[in-house]
């Protein structure tokens, strides 16, 4: 059974020679991400390369989309700083194992560079290839697929020059949800009442005293 939480990263990366940057950046994300997954440990190197062809580095003023909710933001966001509460982090669930990183810019696109896994290049790596294209059949270890990871490095990686097109910010006014009796944008309203009334609700309010009840 595949099963990263328990690998010794640090001990790969010593016995794969990774350079003493990566090794940083591996260890900083494993510890935000709490374990080293396959996809966080790919995503540093994305990132890395995305960061060289840009010609940027981790602390300029930059933005980022990932194309994954899984795994990749968080190496997106301990290297670039790119955060979703800093909104200079968009996930964009496309499904595909890709992120892009741009900077500043005024108008409604930013030149970028998209780095994405090469389904023709990981081929070449079988454990790796198994874990891309979800097929556990090949029932690898976690070590051997990270091992497999860090030996491929950026050889599995291609990537391209893009303008990242982007929704200027809107003005809104806050407003009184009629149900729930939270101020929430008006902008966000949807049939009249806010998303968490609607189609966005996630949890049912208990019928005991629970703070401040409005209604």
């Amino acid at each position: 059974m595949r099963d990263e939480r328990s690998v010794d990263i640090y001990g790969l990366m010593e016995t794969s020679r990774i350079g003493e940057r990566l090794k940083g950046y591996i260890m900083d994300c494993v510890r935000f991400h709490t374990f080293p997954a396959a996809g966080l440990i790919l995503g540093v190197f994305m990132v890395d390369l995305a960061l060289e062809k840009l010609g940027a580095k981790p602390g300029d003023r930059l933005y980022a989309v990932s194309e994954s909710p899984k795994c990749l933001p968080d190496a997106v966001q301990v290297i670039t700083h790119c955060t979703y509460g800093n909104h200079r982090l968009r996930v964009i669930d496309t499904g595909r194992f890709s992120i892009a990183l741009n900077r500043f810019s005024e108008g409604s696109t930013a030149p970028g560079v998209r780095v994405f896994i090469d389904a023709k290049k990981v081929a070449a790596y079988p454990t790796l290839y198994a874990w891309y294209t979800n097929d556990y059949n090949g029932g690898a270890d976690g070590k051997a697929l990270l091992e497999e990871i860090l030996r491929a490095g950026r050889s599995v990686l291609s990537w391209e020059y893009v303008n990242v097109r982007f929704t200027p910010k809107e003005k809104w006014r806050s407003v009184k949800c009629p149900s729930c009796g939270e101020m929430v944008p008006e902008n966000r309203l949807e049939n009249g009442v806010c998303r968490a009334c609607g189609s966005m609700a996630y949890y049912e309010r208990e019928m005991k005293a629970s703070g401040q009840l409005l209604n």
